[in-house]
């Protein structure tokens, strides 16, 4: 008989497993659920295979997963347990996809909701930039750039030209006359009126 502190029977398949073998269930005195997540997950499979053949609709060829590991229906790679997110809401206490395939998405959830643009036309812009930085025109374009007052995309620069451009708080004039500055033009104000400062003619 299972030591009632750290293992449980499954009503199922009768086996003596650790806590960490069932999901969450509030609903039950000792907060998990009855069945183990592998029951869970077979019983699972095997309803969704029945509901989708009266539907008439396509079933998914089985895989065989080692024990250990899960298929990413997103990217159908089977995958090592260390390879997804932990998920205690799922029957299997691990995410629907794997990192790999969640990071993809969540570069393209970012792009469309802080740019309002999909990765296709980040790559066409990249692409027209002959892949570099249209400002240092050597380093990769990687990050894109917008203007923070309009929203609008301006282009795709390198790390360090996103950053310095942001320092400068993306003022025209700041750029300027970091220009001249490195150009030799000694920057001397003018003080034409209270706040306003004229550049030397």
């Amino acid at each position: 008989m299972a030591d009632e502190s750290n293992a449980k029977q499954c009503r199922k398949c009768q086996r003596d497993l650790p806590l960490a073998a069932f999901a969450r269930d509030r609903n039950r005195l000792d907060g998990l659920q009855v069945h183990c997540r592998e029951c869970v997950a077979e019983y699972s499979a095997a309803h969704y295979r029945r509901r989708r053949e009266a539907m008439g609709k396509a079933v998914r060829e089985h895989v065989e997963v080692p024990a250990g590991h899960k298929l990413c229906r997103t990217c159908g790679e089977v995958k090592p347990h260390s390879e997804w997110h932990r998920n205690a809401t799922a029957s299997d206490g691990l995410s629907t996809r794997c990192k790999a395939c969640r990071a993809v998405q969540g570069r393209q959830d970012h792009l469309k909701r802080q740019y309002g643009m999909t990765e296709a036309e980040r790559d066409e812009m990249v692409a027209s930039q002959m892949g570099l930085c249209v400002i240092c025109l050597k380093a990769p374009a990687v990050h894109v750039d917008h203007c923070h007052k309009t929203g609008r995309v301006r282009g795709v620069l390198c790390f360090n030209c996103n950053s310095a451009i942001g320092k400068l708080g993306d003022d025209p004039d700041a750029v300027r006359r970091a220009a001249a500055y490195l150009e030799g033009i000694a920057w001397k104000p003018t003080l034409v009126s209270p706040g306003v400062y004229q550049l030397p003619s």
